[in-house]
């Protein structure tokens, strides 16, 4: 009786092998053909420098053609809108940056849902913003401008591209978190902020760490401290808001990763997050990256989806405190 049962059992594990070995082979290992990488923004563009690092060597590393694919257009959301519309099986994979946790504060129809409707794969890189004055402003120290302005409520202007971008949330962060009050004057673009600011006529700016690094240096302007919780590798030598004002908790990261829609098979999201990062963490590229103002980051999926819950619940905070409508 013994003998026979482990003979069945035997003849089990044997089938179980079969069967598991024929559905194996019945699905072609990933990636089985090209994938397109959609970013939501302009070619040339700052935010295209990034992807088309990770495209370039995502498809040695994986075997196949990845192929950037721009479809810019509406604050981010015409091509997040085309990503979600495509099969969720990893050939269409979805460049996000903090526009993607912003959008649900500026448009209330917003027609997806950032977090649901998309499976993080990884926070690829950060932009690290730093807050810069002209020097005839008579503070050398993130804290000694907070008690200017303080003191001058409405009186020192800041420079930013647009109603509820990057550059204004920088500012509207540290109104909410000390009191002050400064005028916020809107641009076209980051070359006409830098003009602006080094002609004398706006006070300050947040501004990425790169167009202003070499005016820094060579003392036109003053940088007072990154907006993020860690330095800057262009300018190690400015400290973050936290470190110069004891202003713990601010943080204006302006990340950028990647997503595919949601009910992407898991393996193939692992696949993905292990070989993004390791490209953002080579030493070559991260090096690229660095010199143009980024900072390689690479996390767990599960860390990038609570990097952005977060980011949507604070911005939401501050962008309705502060009242601010998108041009």
């Amino acid at each position: 009786m013994f003998r026979n049962l482990a003979c069945l059992g035997a003849l089990g594990l044997t089938l179980s092998i079969h069967l598991s070995l024929t559905f194996a082979q019945s699905e072609p290992a990933y990636p089985a053909r090209r994938i397109t990488y959609i970013v939501p923004s302009t070619p040339g563009a700052g935010a295209d420098f990034p992807p088309r690092i990770i495209a370039d060597k995502l498809s040695k590393s994986l075997g196949q053609p990845v192929v950037v694919e721009n479809r810019p257009g509406a604050s981010w959301t015409i091509g997040t809108e085309y990503a979600l519309r495509q099969p969720a099986d990893g050939y269409t994979i979805l460049h996000v940056a903090q526009i993607h946790a912003l959008n649900p504060s500026f448009m209330p129809k917003l027609p997806y849902d950032p977090i649901k409707d998309f499976d993080a794969i990884t926070h690829a890189v950060s932009t690290i913003f730093v807050m810069t004055v002209h020097p005839s402003v008579p503070a050398k120290t993130i804290q000694e401008f907070i008690a200017l302005a303080r003191a001058n409520p409405g009186k020192y202007t800041y420079g930013s591209v647009g109603s509820g971008s990057s550059h204004h949330l920088g500012g509207a962060l540290l109104e909410s978190m000390t009191g002050i009050k400064m005028l916020h004057v809107p641009f076209k673009g980051g070359s006409q902020i830098v003009q602006a600011l080094i002609s004398g006529q706006i006070d300050a700016t947040f501004i990425s760490v790169f167009p202003v690094t070499k005016f820094i240096q060579s003392g036109k302007l003053n940088g007072l401290a990154v907006t993020t919780t860690f330095r800057s590798s262009l300018l190690p030598e400015i400290p973050t808001m936290e470190e110069a004002a004891g202003l713990k908790g601010y943080d204006m990261d302006v990340w950028q990763g990647v997503v595919a829609r949601a009910g992407t098979p898991r393996p193939v999201i692992a696949r993905l997050n292990r070989e993004i990062n390791a490209i953002v963490k080579d030493k070559t590229e991260a090096q690229r990256l660095r010199e143009v103002g980024y900072e390689p980051a690479g996390t767990t999926p599960e860390q990038f989806t609570e990097l952005m819950k977060a980011e949507l619940a604070k911005w939401s905070k501050i962008i309705k405190e502060a009242d601010i409508k998108p041009e």
